[in-house]
């Protein structure tokens, strides 16, 4: 099944924000890939599979979304 994703801001579950500036595509392997920019520092631009940017983590025995969408 393939996954969607909003386009926004997103924070980390660590606590820092990311807007997704949207999805692209592997040249070689086309796989699906967030590109997002930071929203501190000098905004930095990143991009992380989109399996990874969906992934769940587990804090104190509860699993919560690696990125949670904020808002557009």
């Amino acid at each position: 099944m393939e996954k969607t994703l909003k386009i926004g801001k997103y924070r980390h579950f660590k606590g820092k924000e990311y807007a997704v500036i949207g999805i692209g595509k592997h040249s070689e392997t086309f796989e699906e890939m967030v590109v997002y920019r930071a929203r501190y520092g000098e905004g930095q631009l990143w991009i992380r599979p989109l399996s990874m940017f969906t992934n769940e983590v587990e804090i104190q025995g509860k699993k919560v979304p690696q990125f949670e969408y904020i808002d557009e």
